[in-house]
């Protein structure tokens, strides 16, 4: 290993551990920091962004990349090396452009304007969190003028979450989807509607947990190297390929979702802890990206979680530990139950067939917020509307609209369309898996995920951000991100479920 290779790493190293520093504070933040630490967490995450930003964009690791850039020129693009010069350049010329002032004050912001976003869910009232999400919008059009012009303003967003993907790429993915997914719900709504209301009685919270701690544990989550704890919001944080820390909630008027919910956050977990170790402390170590990140999740908590098969083996556990609410209620009721398609309010509780409404409707205020077609305070409205539009219904009130999702509070306006590509990807790769795991099925039936964790392992996992994401999918799947294998899934299990 080169000499100047050895001084980037050891930059980026310090960089990471910055940054890492930053995200422990931020999982406190949502965890367990008392309200009144809010403004001095602002300073604090704002000051080691700051510090992170001034390290990672010095001329001396410009100078580095640039010397390291002609001394690996023609090596494959597969080795760790070249890779790791190629995502730190690209990532740096980012950076480069984004004043570390800038960094300060954005952390500052999005501290407050999430302890706002949370009093303003549990007041259902908009007006609190709306001139915080003002000065987010705000600070997001700056973010975006530190760039070239793109074809799109929404582009720059969308490259951090998802490097290469174009808003016109989305708006194409998506264009093609909605019909095909618009047709399927009609063909449900004119079919008879499968029963769930014993998945809405009372639950232990406890049982409900610790049920929930023990699928997390069978599909290979290593509490050595994570923990479990509750936020407002669910999510997966990563400190290090060795310590990757997951959250869930509990809903009352809705208890099975916290099991759904750990599913879905082990699924974003599995992926970082699945790193190569020697990834750990550079940009290499993570996800491709999040639609990459998202399919992970979405596969764990569906694909598998939701299937015929799994229930097969855990229901009658879940029936032993709540037998008075499921007293009667089969098998095959149960895993109808789960999967009732039913337009609904609350975006992580959507079923499948419906959830990609949700994301197009969120992608369609977020493009207008940014091109400033949609004013912040016009949202509750136009939330309504488009839900009204896209699932008839609307929402009663803010709670249950506009300010469901922490995401705008913490200055993630780009994020969501990687949900439903998230969804789209899954599909792709299920049907790969599947073609090489032929009786994975059988396996899911024993409780057994073994050889699914490995196969995600040695063929996604363990090259981290070494390759973008289309490029990743087609390296995998044989194709780039496409929908078809998508519908073609959910076509057979609805018709399955209902018969169609």
């Amino acid at each position: 290993m080169s000499e100047k290779l050895n001084q980037l790493k050891e930059i980026l190293g310090e960089v990471t551990d910055l940054r890492n520093a930053g995200a422990v504070l931020g999982w406190d933040q949502q965890t367990y920091m008392p309200q009144g630490g809010s403004e001095a967490r602002g300073h604090q995450l704002g000051t080691l962004g700051k510090l992170a930003q001034i390290k990672f964009t010095s001329d001396e690791v410009g100078q580095l990349l640039e010397d390291l850039k002609a001394e690996f020129a023609g090596v494959d693009l597969a080795d760790d090396d070249a890779a790791l010069i190629r995502v730190t350049a690209r990532d740096y010329e980012k950076a480069k452009r984004v004043p570390p002032e800038f960094v300060v004050e954005s952390a500052i912001v999005t501290t407050k304007a999430f302890d706002a976003w949370m009093e303003a869910r549990q007041k259902s009232d908009f007006s609190i969190f709306r001139p915080h999400l003002e000065k987010v919008v705000e600070l997001t059009k700056r973010y975006v003028s530190f760039f070239p012009p793109a074809e799109h303003p929404y582009d720059t967003l969308l490259d951090d979450f998802e490097p290469g993907m174009k808003t016109a790429d989305v708006k194409v993915i998506f264009e093609n989807l909605r019909p095909k997914q618009v047709k399927l719900l009609q063909k449900i709504a004119d079919a008879r509607q499968v029963k769930d209301d014993f998945l809405y009685g009372r639950y232990n919270e406890k049982k409900m947990d610790a049920f929930s701690v023990g699928i997390a544990t069978q599909f290979g989550y290593d509490w050595t190297k994570g923990r479990q704890d509750r936020a407002p919001h669910p999510f997966c944080t990563t400190f290090s390929v060795n310590d990757v820390r997951i959250t869930t909630r509990f809903e009352k008027d809705n208890p099975t979702a916290m099991l759904f919910s750990t599913m879905h956050e082990t699924g974003h977990a599995l992926y970082e802890l699945g790193s190569k170790q020697e990834f750990d402390r550079t940009p290499l170590m993570g996800g491709a990206s999040l639609a990459i990140h998202e399919s992970q999740s979405r596969m764990w908590e569906n694909l598998v979680g939701r299937s015929f098969a799994f229930w097969e083996h855990f229901y009658p556990q879940f029936k032993k530990l709540f037998p008075a609410q499921l007293d009667g209620v089969s098998l095959k009721a149960f895993y109808k139950g789960i999967n009732k398609v039913e337009p609904s309010f609350i975006r992580v509780n959507a079923d499948e067939a419906t959830y990609n409404m949700h994301i197009m409707l969120r992608l369609e205020l977020e493009i207008g917020m940014v091109e400033g077609s949609i004013e912040v305070k016009d949202l509750p409205e136009i939330w309504n509307a488009k839900m009204n539009d896209y699932l008839g219904i609307t929402p009663a009130n803010d709670a249950q609209g506009v300010l469901q999702d922490m995401h705008w509070s913490g200055g993630a306006i780009g994020y969501f369309s990687t949900y439903a590509l998230g969804n789209i990807v899954s599909a792709q790769l299920w049907e790969k898996i599947n073609k090489d795991l032929p009786h994975l099925d059988d396996e899911i039936r024993k409780g057994k995920f073994d050889s699914l964790l490995g196969w995600l392992r040695a063929n996604l996992h363990v090259h981290g951000r070494k390759f973008d994401p289309q490029d990743l999918v087609q390296k995998i799947t044989g194709s780039k991100i496409d929908s078809a294998a998508y519908v073609r899934y959910l076509t057979k299990k609805y018709s399955e479920v209902y018969g169609l």
